[in-house]
Order: C-alpha cells, then sequence, then structure tokens
C-alpha cells in the first residue's frame, strides 16, 4: 500500500520556491569570495592586478605558493600549530567535560552558585595588562603553555554540554549503573562519552578551530620564533610582501611586485583554511545535532 502525500497549495509551493531561491542567493554569496581568492591563488600575477580572474584560474600558476612555502618557518608554524591544536582541544575537552558534567546533576551542591560564577567571566575579566602581569609572574611569558592554559576552558561551550548532558543522562540512568558499583568517573568514560559523541564533536570542532585560528595570544605572549603558531609566520610573510609605492618608481616593475604580493595573500589564505575545510565535513552531522541539542532543548 502506497503512502499517502500531502498536495502542496499553491501558497506552500510560493514559500517553498522563495525560501529556496534565499538560500540559493545566501550560499552564493558565501561560496563565492571562496572560490575566487582559491582560483586567484593559482592564477598568474598579471591576471590577479588586471582583474582577470573571475571563477576559474588564469594563467594557473604555482608562484604564489612557492613564495609562501620558500620560508623555512612554514614548516615551524605548521607543527607548532598542529601541538597547539591537538593538545589545546585535549586540554580543552577535559577540563569542559568535568566542569559541564557535575554541574548537569541535580544533586550537585552549589551548582547554581557556581554556574553563576562562570558565567560572571563572560561578562567581565581583568583586560589585557592584568592578564600579562599574570601571565609573567607564572613565569608562562614566551612558552608554549602561554598558549594553552589561557583559554582552558570556554564558559560558552560549558554551558552547551551542560544544557546537553540536562536533557540527554537522566539522573535514572546513572543510578541504575551506581547499583552495579559503577563510579562516577567509570560512569563519564563508558557511559556518559558514547553517548555524547554529538556534542563533543561540536566541542572538538569548536576548539580546534580557536586554536588553530589563534593569533592573539602568540602575539603577546610569545616572543621566540620556534614557538610561533602558524598564524604569525603568516602575518609576517604578508607583512614582508607588502609593496611601498613610494619606493618603486618603474611602474612595470610595482606591477609585477604588487601582483605577487597579491598572490601571496591568496595562497596564505588558502594554506591557512584548508586543513579546517578538510576536518569539517567529518564532523558536520554531529555538529549540527550536537548544536540543535545542547542550545535548544532544556
Amino acid at each position: 500500500m502506497k503512502e499517502s502525500k500531502l498536495a502542496l497549495t499553491r501558497s506552500d509551493k510560493m514559500f517553498y520556491f522563495c525560501n529556496d531561491l534565499l538560500l540559493l542567493l545566501a550560499l552564493l554569496i558565501v561560496l563565492y569570495p571562496l572560490i575566487y581568492i582559491f582560483s586567484a591563488s593559482f592564477s598568474g600575477r598579471e591576471a590577479v592586478v588586471t582583474g582577470k580572474v573571475f571563477l576559474w584560474p588564469v594563467d594557473f600558476s604555482l608562484e604564489g605558493y612557492a613564495a609562501v612555502f620558500r620560508d623555512p618557518r612554514i614548516v615551524i608554524g605548521y607543527t607548532n600549530t598542529l601541538f597547539y591544536t591537538v593538545t589545546g582541544t585535549l586540554i580543552n575537552i577535559t577540563l569542559t567535560i568535568m566542569a559541564a558534567y557535575p554541574l548537569s546533576r541535580k544533586t550537585m551542591v552549589g551548582r547554581n552558585i557556581i554556574m553563576y560564577l562562570f558565567a560572571f567571566t563572560m561578562l567581565f575579566n581583568g583586560g589585557l595588562i592584568p592578564n600579562y602581569l599574570l601571565m609573567k609572574n607564572l613565569h608562562m611569558i614566551d612558552t608554549r603553555w602561554a598558549m594553552l592554559l589561557p583559554a582552558g576552558l570556554s564558559v560558552f561551550n560549558v554551558i552547551i554540554a551542560r544544557t546537553f548532558y540536562q536533557t540527554t543522562i537522566s539522573q535514572e540512568l546513572y543510578e541504575a549503573a551506581a547499583i552495579d558499583g559503577c563510579s562516577h568517573v567509570k560512569f563519564i568514560w563508558h557511559i556518559v562519552m558514547p553517548l555524547s559523541k554529538a556534542i563533543t564533536a561540536v566541542l572538538v570542532l569548536f576548539y580546534g578551530v580557536y586554536h588553530w585560528n589563534s593569533y592573539f595570544n602568540a602575539f603577546i605572549y610569545l616572543k621566540s620564533d620556534t614557538l610561533y603558531p602558524l598564524q604569525i609566520v603568516l602575518r609576517d610573510i604578508l607583512v614582508q610582501n607588502n609593496i611601498d609605492p613610494s619606493t618603486i618608481t618603474d611602474p612595470e616593475s610595482m606591477m609585477r611586485k604588487q601582483g605577487l604580493a597579491d598572490l601571496v595573500k591568496y595562497a596564505i589564505v588558502v594554506v591557512a583554511s584548508l586543513p579546517v575545510w578538510l576536518v569539517y565535513p567529518f564532523v558536520q552531522k554531529h555538529f549540527v545535532k550536537g548544536v540543535m541539542i545542547g542550545s535548544i532543548k532544556g
């Protein structure tokens, strides 16, 4: 027996048509700059400067990428950023779960007061100078810890995870596990974590992207080139390739150098963004589910 389908009225069809049209327009607005940057990074100098690039690479060239990867600091920057991203995300996930799960249990004494103190830090902080003095007194200036500990916990992510645990992990589930002799640690590791893949994927994505794009803390707290993340290295390369028009009298030479500078800019954007583009499709399905459950329910 065939399932009956509701017939769409004319107004419904018009609504879906307008909705699809607006979504398509939004997609094009967001997608075109990415396509242009990607195409321009593989185009020739003259094509970029003269504005010939529209959708596809013109005069295919890898000169921009060659200029970027010619700098030996790129490998160091990539290595440091991978370390900061992986280690920092592990620290973030551990601290977030340790904070969010207890705060989601109604049996925890004083959880509302603790949650209020967490939320208070979202509105007020000591400021840049006190934070710098604190890092200095802790002897963490120009160390890897300066990139890991100050960003160890996001209260926003704690709130999302706490809401998820409240709506998904019931108290009855823990009581049933406790009857069999399960401790809180075992309960979190063997029951909570397997049931929380969606929100964990969201947290990994949020924290991972933050660490990958981390720039400000490195700019303030780090001094050694061997500790710089990729973003600082790419900034230095970009600054070195900037053109001062007052120093160039030959228009043709200026156009060539400006073309190389533009190629380097586009190549840097692709180099810095490509790993995130590659990882996101694998966590997308968990990302949508986790955000919806963690931020709407409850």
